[in-house]
């Protein structure tokens, strides 16, 4: 590597939640841990595959469901710094994490944690659908029409005058409710199925009702990126979504890097206008129909896909988070075009679900000018093996299962 990070930060992943089968993590404890980098990890029980890593120096299990009051998260987090005795780069992997963090930055900082400082509601605010859209209003980012129903009669009006399909989603990216109102993303054909489904969402539904890009007329874009504390760009790359679990609309199962250098210039002025600091992972799907970029989901965090995205220098966003807050340069260099990401367990029922639908991804490459898979890893295999030993054991249940259960719900139309 032409560069050194300082060994003596540790870095921790922060989770919350139940899902133990998150590449994301895995993939950020190797990246930092190949460079000598203590890593420490919260995770549900002793035996998720980030704890089976080799670069893995210690797992804090601790179950979290994310509807835990934030005094209680930060009061574990505040426990941890104690068991760590030093300065840390915390490095969250969901929403409810990025979030918190970003609230309870002082105590955070004072117990010896190292994050981006940040706008503290802006995290919360880009995680919401509905922040993030008045957001992109404001500051004149492309992203599909939607509406927000304070009740059932908005619904009603909507249904009597909406184009159908329209896509649901929950207001909010992550929810505290026990029954959030809808599955994910979902796809709606009908008036007459909106209505159905708006007698379970209660007097004050927290849904979005948004217009549905139809994936013929459309191509599914990445951007991730770090951001210093001017909001200006230490590392960026872009590159373009082939298949997705459940199909069309979940997280990414394959993709490319693809030089997009208009979608990069989108990203870098609207995070500069609203002063974002740290890592981002943008959903953005491409309209062919008016030839705009229009943002989906921004995530103000780590994406479980970032191992991606790579420069010449070997630097990726979690590495270029570390550099820098640490007080080292973070080297410049080239995207690797023409790179590939595989998600092993998710990326085969993707394949037979696309094929079946046609869909395919002009921008995508004939033949990768590399493969990083999510799980396996030759000098750091057991991830993978822990990763089969979870996926098949009694009471999981299979991928299809989960589609089908997706499906149920309504058939997904864009990105979550």
């Amino acid at each position: 590597m032409p560069f050194a990070v300082d060994r003596s930060v540790p870095g921790l992943i922060v989770k919350f939640g139940n899902y133990p089968l998150h590449h994301g993590g895995v993939g950020a404890i190797r990246s930092l841990g190949r460079l000598g980098v203590p890593m420490y990890a919260i995770t549900e029980d002793r035996y998720t595959p980030a704890a089976a890593s080799r670069y893995l120096h210690r797992a804090f299990p601790w179950r979290t469901t994310g509807a835990e009051e934030p005094a209680r998260l930060v009061d574990g987090l505040l426990r941890i710094a104690r068991r760590l005795g030093r300065p840390t780069v915390l490095i969250p992997t969901d929403e409810e994490a990025a979030v918190l963090i970003g609230e309870h930055q002082e105590p955070l900082a004072g117990a010896g944690y190292l994050f981006p400082r940040v706008d503290p509601e802006l995290p919360r605010r880009l995680a919401s659908k509905q922040g993030l859209h008045e957001l992109c209003v404001e500051h004149g980012i492309a992203s599909p029409a939607a509406t927000f129903p304070a009740g059932y009669p908005d619904i009603e009006e909507f249904a009597e005058k909406a184009r159908f399909p329209v896509v649901a989603k929950n207001r909010e990216a992550f929810t505290r409710r026990s029954r959030p109102a809808v599955n994910g993303t979902t796809r709606i054909a009908t008036p007459e199925r909106l209505r159905e489904l708006a007698q379970g969402w209660g007097e004050r539904p927290g849904v979005i009702l948004q217009e549905y890009l139809p994936r013929e007329d459309a191509e599914d874009w990445i951007v991730h990126a770090y951001f210093d504390q001017d909001s200006t760009p230490r590392a960026m790359f872009t590159g373009v979504k082939v298949r997705s679990w459940p199909p069309h609309a979940g997280m990414t199962a394959h993709a490319y890097v693809v030089d997009n250098p208009e979608l990069a210039d989108i990203a870098a002025r609207f995070i500069k206008q609203i002063g974002f600091t740290g890592i981002i992972d943008l959903d953005l799907r491409f309209d062919r129909r008016d030839g705009q970029y229009k943002l989906l989901d921004f995530n103000p965090r780590m994406g479980a896909q970032f191992r991606l995205f790579e420069n010449e220098a070997g630097v990726d966003v979690v590495r270029a988070m570390h550099l820098q807050l640490t007080g080292r340069s973070v080297p410049e260099g080239e995207q690797r075009a023409g790179h590939r990401y595989v998600v092993e367990n998710i990326d085969l029922p993707a394949l037979l679900a696309y094929r079946r639908s046609g869909y395919t991804t002009p921008h995508a490459p004939h033949r990768a000018s590399g493969t990083e898979l999510a799980w396996w890893a030759a000098d750091d295999p057991r991830p993978f093996f822990t990763m089969l030993a979870r996926l098949v054991r009694p009471g999981t249940r299979h991928l299809y299962q989960l589609w089908r259960a997706n499906r149920r719900g309504g058939t997904a139309g864009a990105p979550a």
